[in-house]
């Protein structure tokens, strides 16, 4: 689909500044820890961490900084994070999921309950906005790979429910519980996918204009600036043109 790209592309713009990509980094050993924390310490016995590696790897997240995370996990210091949701309304009505791991519950709720009200939005309820999307698995791989019949065909032998084809390649559909699996019968067929993830994937989305984008993006910066806070999704649609004008 256009506007997944053209998210991933924000995204990627976004991520070349030095100090977001430090903070993205974090972020994933994160991830990491927990993962490895909750499961075996080897990828290969626990596909939650299999997944997390292959992310923080597609983001270029040196090796040593993923060894150092699965270490951690072993340590009898490693922290304990509770996994967090959090639901709400952006400008213009945009719903935005905000999925966080913390050491201190009160602490990020007051930050982000501040932040959406900060940034012309409001905290809801859990199941506030969720109703308006799907859990699901997303697997990645570039236009490289083949031409669509080719990745349709192998991705629907995996088990896979879909393929979108986009401007950087293609983005293949899973449910949530079937994303390890899929991934690794696509990665027999295909060669190893650049990214293998679980998304909310909005099933209505909120088309906004250029001034409505600037203050939805001023809303998920400030989110992601949060240490606490791993991912933020939005059900936003916008133009080729409005999306142009913010970079």
């Amino acid at each position: 689909m256009a506007g997944h790209s053209k998210w991933a592309n924000i995204q990627h713009r976004k991520g070349r500044q030095d100090a977001a990509r430090s903070k993205l980094f974090s972020k994933l050993a994160k991830e990491i820890t927990v993962a490895a924390k909750m499961g075996d310490p080897d990828p290969d016995k626990n596909p939650r961490l299999r997944l997390a590696v292959k992310e923080a790897k597609s983001q270029s997240v040196p090796k040593d900084v993923i060894d150092r995370a699965i270490k951690k996990s072993m340590g009898g210091d490693a922290e304990n994070y509770d996994e967090i949701r959090y639901e709400g309304y952006g400008p213009n009505g945009v719903a935005v999921i905000v999925e966080a791991m913390t050491d201190n519950r009160n602490r990020t709720a007051s930050t982000v309950r501040s932040t959406f009200s900060k940034y012309g939005g409001n905290l809801g309820e859990t199941g506030s906005v969720s109703f308006m999307f799907e859990r699901k698995g997303e697997i990645f791989y570039p236009l490289s790979v083949g031409d669509l019949e080719h990745v349709f065909e192998a991705a629907l032998e995996a088990g896979a429910e879909d393929v979108e084809e986009a401007d950087d390649g293609y983005y293949i559909i899973t449910a949530d519980t079937d994303l390890a699996s899929v991934n690794n019968e696509l990665e027999e067929a295909l060669g190893e996918s650049e990214s293998a993830k679980l998304i909310w994937k909005p099933t209505t989305t909120t088309e906004l204009d250029l001034e409505g984008m600037q203050k939805l993006m001023k809303l998920i910066d400030a989110l992601e600036d949060d240490d606490d806070v791993q991912t933020v999704t939005t059900n936003f649609e916008a133009s080729d043109e409005v999306l142009a004008q913010l970079t």
